[in-house]
């Protein structure tokens, strides 16, 4: 299965200038939780934005770049050879961004989106979620508190199967 995973705001902001726009400890602790042990796909940005690799992820990285290197991660030129390299009948995960995300859409089968209640600036956007695609199935809403400055909802949508005529 294939799943975006990402937290954008209600206006679609996922960052700016390669860097997160809040913080949710609480986000990084699911997103830790729901990727530890999977394949993590990833544009070059995202991955540069990182200090270092991710524990316990195989990154495939997606870039235009012909000589890109990461050590000990998988480096490709398009979102097809990205899924490939994706072991069959387990769960793997697109993390950003935005363009990438784009380019995954219609490939994915399921979206982890942490909703922030509030409107950013942005020059990184989550695509729009064509609700005749897509079904949304479990929404959890989480009220701002001491560590966490904006309410937020992790909401999960399911690929609606495609009917034959």
């Amino acid at each position: 299965m294939i799943t975006m995973i990402a937290a954008a705001a209600q206006n679609k902001a996922l960052g700016k200038d390669n860097q997160l726009i809040w913080h949710l400890p609480n986000d990084f602790k699911r997103f830790k939780s729901l990727t530890t042990g999977h394949h993590i796909i990833m544009g070059r940005k995202t991955f540069e934005s990182f200090p270092k690799p991710l524990p316990n992820r195989t990154h495939i990285i997606i870039t235009r770049q012909s000589n890109y290197q990461a050590e000990g991660c998988i480096v490709v030129d398009s979102i097809e050879k990205a899924i490939e390299k994706c072991p069959k009948g387990e769960d793997s995960f697109i993390i950003g961004g935005g363009e990438i995300y784009q380019l995954a859409m219609p490939f994915s089968d399921k979206i982890e989106l942490t909703v922030v209640h509030h409107n950013f600036e942005a020059d990184a956007f989550f695509p729009e979620i064509k609700l005749e695609d897509w079904e949304l199935v479990q929404s959890d809403f989480q009220p701002k508190d001491e560590k966490h400055l904006y309410d937020y909802s992790y909401d999960t949508y399911i690929r609606k199967q495609k009917t034959t005529s």
